[in-house]
């Protein structure tokens, strides 16, 4: 399984259990996944040719166009997710997501390494003073935050696009945008 589904995923199982353990839970609304290997007379049946795929089925009606969830577009974020079965239901869900400790757990670790280290060096802290340790990990910083990765990281471009003309779905990969992105990381790393 791939990080794009496997991400995509994540985020509808939180948004699945939101609804679960809400108050609002009842039969109004179900949440179900068909897995591909195990299910492709479904995707077949659906004329589905792309995963991961988030669709309404109206309790009244076959599925319109607008009851298929635009990924490419809008993105599989949680909250997204729901905001599209409110317009599509009536059903407000409020997103839950777990608690997540690798932030707290990081930061534990940094400040008792860091302590850890000035406790052994007590008698001896000059390297607190040198000119050149401060400037390489200034560099570093400089260099990390004008990669293009540190941009990929803050702009979250979509993991693949959707080609106008046919449907096909590209990697962003094969893409001239990721050589454009390659090249303009480069050139701020070596400017």
């Amino acid at each position: 399984m791939s990080l794009f589904y496997r991400q995509a995923n994540e985020e509808y199982q939180v948004l699945a259990n939101s609804w679960r353990y809400s108050s609002a839970f009842s039969n109004k609304l179900f949440f179900t996944v068909v897995d591909y290997d195990e299910g492709a007379d479904v995707f077949q049946q659906l004329n589905m040719n792309s995963a991961p795929t988030f669709m309404h089925f109206p309790a009244k009606g076959k599925p319109k166009r607008a009851d298929t969830f635009d990924l490419q577009r809008i993105g599989f974020a949680s909250e997204q997710l729901a905001k599209w079965i409110a317009d599509r239901t009536d059903v407000q869900i409020r997103v839950f997501r777990p608690p997540n400790y690798s932030g707290t757990i990081a930061l534990a670790l940094l400040v008792s390494l860091v302590g850890g280290l000035l406790y052994l060096r007590r008698n001896n802290l000059e390297f607190i003073y040198n000119k050149t340790g401060w400037a390489m990990a200034a560099l570093c910083v400089v260099f990390a935050m004008t990669s293009g990765q540190m941009w990929n990281h803050i702009r979250g471009p979509p993991y693949a696009h959707k080609n106008p003309q046919n449907g096909q779905v590209v990697s962003a990969a094969r893409l001239l945008v990721s050589k454009l992105r390659m090249c303009r990381s480069t050139c701020l790393n070596f400017s």
